[in-house]
């Protein structure tokens, strides 16, 4: 096969596989690299010191995998009904929709192995590497430049046909595929319901996200407790925050339910009761969710968000 037909083939794999949207694209050098250096400069990745230890690679894929010529990026769709679903029920909070099934890697990661064996077949001898949300990897660049759609104003990646609940996922690899043209047109237009949406006034300009002002950051990423201030931030959201995302008009007028049995929603996940995970001792947490996202947090974390959720709740 040539490279047009060996992209193809592996397009449809990834397809057959459960994959939503897939694209190929070149490892070059980011576009957007003299903005992720201002970024990090103003201090917006708050305490992911992880960031700025992968700088040099992000702005350089080709770095991550020495050998590597190209990049396979898949879509999966997690969205999983209505946006904006409201405050929170009372005794209860509100989850990011992707946090409503069972962690995203573990559903990821063996189909991102089953694409790269299937690369591997296509094209004998093929180095490869997988990546789900995790290393050096520039996922939303590559992505558009893979021709999957375009970064919008939230900083979230948006497909035209799926909206932007997707999980994106990589696989590296030196075989001799031929490229998509990238999404260069940016559909966000004089939108900007996404920026006006967020409650803590988290984007200091359209794709400007300041972590330090992220309810998502907030609750997950960061250690130790809350500030006063950062408690009220958080409102009735006890893991990540969907707002930017439920306001965009590519998700109310496009998005559709995933249909994928792996990702199906747990009611504990979706609307956890407060009482239950401030109550839950370590041992116990770890029973109910080492197998999901709310792992990441961990216990103390967890324990953490739904105190400051539940004084956040009208009495």
């Amino acid at each position: 096969m040539n490279p047009v037909e060996r992209s193809v083939e592996v397009k449809r794999r990834a397809t057959a596989f459960g994959f939503d949207a897939v694209g190929v694209t070149a490892l070059a050098r980011n576009a957007h690299a003299a903005e992720l250096d201002r970024w990090l400069a103003a201090g917006h990745a708050a305490t992911m010191t992880y960031l700025h230890r992968q700088a040099e690679k992000r702005k350089d894929p080709a770095r991550i995998l020495p050998e590597a010529r190209v990049a396979v990026v898949t879509l999966t769709n997690y969205f999983h009904g209505s946006a904006d679903s409201g405050p929170a029920a009372p005794g209860t909070a509100r989850v990011a929709q992707y946090a409503w099934s069972a962690d995203y890697h573990r559903v990821l990661g063996p189909r991102l192995e089953r694409l790269a064996a299937a690369i591997r077949d296509v094209a004998p001898g093929a180095t490869t590497r997988c990546y789900a949300d995790a290393g050096p990897v520039p996922e939303r660049e590559l992505a558009q430049r893979a021709g999957l759609g375009w970064i919008g104003k939230n900083m979230m990646l948006i497909h035209p046909a799926l909206g932007s609940f997707t999980f994106i996922g990589t696989v590296l690899t030196d075989a001799d595929l031929a490229p998509d043209l990238p999404f260069d047109v940016d559909r966000c237009g004089t939108c900007r319901r996404c920026l006006d949406a967020c409650p803590t006034e988290a984007f200091a300009a359209p794709r400007e996200l300041d972590a330090r002002r992220c309810i998502a950051y907030l609750t997950i990423e960061k250690r130790g407790d809350f500030t006063v201030v950062e408690r009220a931030m958080v409102g009735d959201w006890v893991f990540g925050c969907d707002i930017c995302q439920d306001v965009c008009p590519w998700n109310v007028k496009f998005a559709r339910p995933a249909m994928d049995p792996e990702l199906a929603p747990r009611a504990d996940l979706r609307a956890p009761d407060l009482a239950a995970l401030l109550a839950a001792d370590d041992a116990e947490f770890q029973r109910r969710y080492a197998d999901t996202p709310f792992a990441r947090p961990g216990p103390a974390g967890m324990r953490r968000n739904a105190s400051a959720t539940r004084t956040n709740q009208p009495t």
